[in-house]
């Protein structure tokens, strides 16, 4: 599974942004998918996550500001940035983990990342 990223930008703070993750097949069975982000000189860190039963969880950094969601038309999710502020600078990927029922194994996979520069 190949994972596509887009939506990022430059943004003034206090502005929005949507970011989309599409997948290049339909997966059938997925544990969770979620955002990563890493700044520069930083470690990549998760920012929101979203299980198969629609649970979400999300860094307490970005609580109130940022709304996961499946987004099944491309059999992805999507990430809705408000409020955003200069430290939300970050190439930003996204990350499903699913199960594999021809290898009968747990993978995961990684979308090549969006840059998303806020400006004060």
């Amino acid at each position: 599974v190949q994972l596509q990223a887009s939506g990022g930008g430059l943004v003034q703070a206090g502005g929005s942004l949507r970011l989309s993750c599409a997948a290049s097949e339909r997966i059938l069975s997925i544990n969770d998918m979620a955002w990563y982000r890493q700044a520069p000189g930083k470690q990549r860190e998760l920012v929101a996550s979203i299980e198969s039963g629609g649970g979400t969880n999300y860094a307490d950094s970005v609580k109130g500001r940022f709304t996961i969601s499946n987004d099944t038309a491309n059999n992805g999710v999507s990430l809705q940035m408000d409020s955003l502020k200069p430290e939300d600078t970050a190439v930003y990927y996204c990350h499903v983990d699913y199960f594999d029922f021809i290898l009968q194994m747990t993978r995961n996979s990684w979308g090549q990342g969006t840059l998303v520069t806020v400006s004060s």
